[in-house]
């Protein structure tokens, strides 16, 4: 089928894009560093097994129920990069590790008790990695006594591992100018270096720090604080990521996901309207942008329409044409569809079912 046959709204992969994306990650970071690359992203136990072919160790996900489906698709390792709270969580959680090597966040003593429990109960051990606030201001203990103290608690559990710290600067990943996201990574460098040193002079091994995303990740690695990198976004990209000042020794990477879309109004002249609106493509982080159509502006959206304005001079689209829509923020969108329409050269080649669509718990 060709992709202009495909019926919209559609999740459309290009697959070429998305192979040089993984290309370019691994490029760029050389074996420096370890590569878990975030599932919660794409949500596809196949774009996973690709990941972890090309060179990543697992994935993260943010929820139990996605951990559940990356274990089903043959990951072996999986960190749950969020705190996990309430008892049938920790003990789907618990019962997972049977299966695979299972890691997750804390910053309350309270969960690690619960943890140790719940892995008692099922048999089984978590690596467990205590999550620092390095700026984000969204989960974690503060860097340095408090830490200390949380690692203490779980390193002294019998059914746990203390694995390292968790330090993710997501607040960095979208400040526009590169000199901003290098400043702010070196201040979280800095307490994850004092916050790593204090837990060894406790006398507990710190065995690893993870954290960092797309839009930081190089910076991350120069700092020499950081021995694992979580980037998710990368294997797609969005339009937010899209307003990002790019450069070395960040590298570029393509855009490879769209939402494909079909022009179902013509009603003047300056307008179009398309049927992909806002369960079609998130908007939290903007509206969608049209792709490689200059002149053509989505100004708008509703449930079941976006609103495309048509510059003057601009090459206007006919009714029932197709446009690919780049999505403002990847994730969200992904989470609206049951599968990607995965393209090549124009044609389809393969259907890949989202597999954690809607893991939620």
């Amino acid at each position: 089928m060709r992709l202009e046959e495909v019926d919209t709204p559609a999740l459309v992969i290009e697959l070429d894009a998305l192979e040089r994306n993984l290309r370019r990650l691994n490029d760029a970071v050389a074996g420096q560093v370890r590569v878990r690359a975030h599932a919660k992203t794409h949500k596809c136990a196949e774009i996973a097994r690709r990941q972890v072919a090309a060179g990543a160790v697992g994935v993260c996900c943010q929820k139990v129920s996605e951990a559940e489906v990356m274990v089903a698709g043959g990951i072996g390792d999986v960190l749950v990069s969020n705190e996990v709270v309430g008892a049938a969580k920790l003990a789907r959680l618990a019962d997972l590790a049977r299966r695979a090597r299972i890691g997750v966040c804390v910053d309350d003593a309270r969960n690690v008790a619960e943890l140790d429990a719940a892995c008692a109960a099922a048999g089984t051990r978590l690596d467990v990695y205590v999550e620092i606030d390095v700026g984000a201001r969204r989960c974690g203990v503060a860097p340095g006594k408090a830490a200390v103290a949380l690692a203490r608690e779980v390193a002294a559990r019998a059914n746990l591992r203390f694995a390292g710290l968790q330090a993710y600067h997501g607040a960095a990943q979208h400040l526009r100018a590169m000199a901003e996201r290098r400043a702010a990574i070196e201040l979280a460098a800095a307490a994850v270096r004092e916050t790593r040193a204090q837990i060894e002079a406790a006398d507990v091994p710190c065995p690893r720090v993870t954290g960092a995303g797309s839009g930081s990740f190089m910076f991350e690695i120069a700092t020499g604080a950081f021995d694992e990198i979580q980037p998710g976004s990368y294997i797609f990209m969005d339009a937010d990521y899209a307003r990002n000042e790019w450069a070395a020794p960040l590298p570029r990477f393509e855009q490879a996901l769209f939402v494909l879309a079909t022009v179902m109004s013509r009603p003047v002249p300056e307008r179009a309207v398309v049927d992909a609106g806002l369960k079609a493509s998130s908007v939290d982080s903007g509206l969608p942008l049209l792709w490689q159509r200059p002149g053509l502006t989505c100004v708008r959206v509703s449930d079941e329409h976006g609103v495309i304005e048509i510059a003057p001079g601009a090459a206007a689209p006919a009714l029932g044409e197709k446009l690919l829509l780049v999505p403002g923020h990847c994730d969200p969108t992904v989470n609206l569809y049951e599968r990607y329409v995965c393209v090549r050269g124009g044609r389809v080649e393969a259907l890949w079912p989202i597999e954690a669509r809607g893991a939620l718990v």
